[in-house]
């Protein structure tokens, strides 16, 4: 319980640059579908992250050393942080996670009204309401 409230009261982010849009999206998924966040997490992280990784490189590269023990020998940094993206794809993949959202629920004609409903919070980079549009687009089916 202390690890999680550290984890989730900002604390340990303080001064550094973070990014949480990913899960603001996904709360307004949740709101018009009800599905659990993770879940919900797990179907739209991907798409996510290759539209913003450029933003946050060294973040990517530092996912990518710490939990997927990538090798970076001879690699670029965005070489480093795309397979990092794509190990978080394979997990997914191979963890039987949702990959589309209209397996949790999701029509069509939902993904304006949640991609206009999402809190435009910023990270790495401020992502528009447009773009959360085309990545519920992506993710859809």
């Amino acid at each position: 319980m202390w690890t999680a409230s550290l984890a989730l009261n900002t604390l340990v982010g303080l001064g550094k640059t973070q990014d949480w849009e990913v899960h603001n999206i996904e709360h307004q998924l949740g709101a018009y579908t009800d599905c659990a966040h993770g879940i919900g997490l797990a179907a739209i992280s991907v798409p996510y992250h290759k539209h913003i990784y450029k933003y946050g490189l060294d973040k990517f590269v530092r996912f990518a050393k710490n939990i997927w023990n990538t090798d970076e020998t001879y690699k670029t940094k965005e070489e480093v942080a795309l397979e990092c993206i794509e190990a978080l794809a394979k997990f997914i993949k191979e963890s039987h996670m949702v990959t589309h959202i209209s397996e949790l629920g999701a029509s069509e004609d939902m993904l304006e009204a949640i991609a206009n409903s999402c809190f435009e919070a910023g990270g790495y980079k401020k992502v528009t309401h447009k773009e959360i549009l085309e990545i519920l687009k992506k993710v859809f089916k």
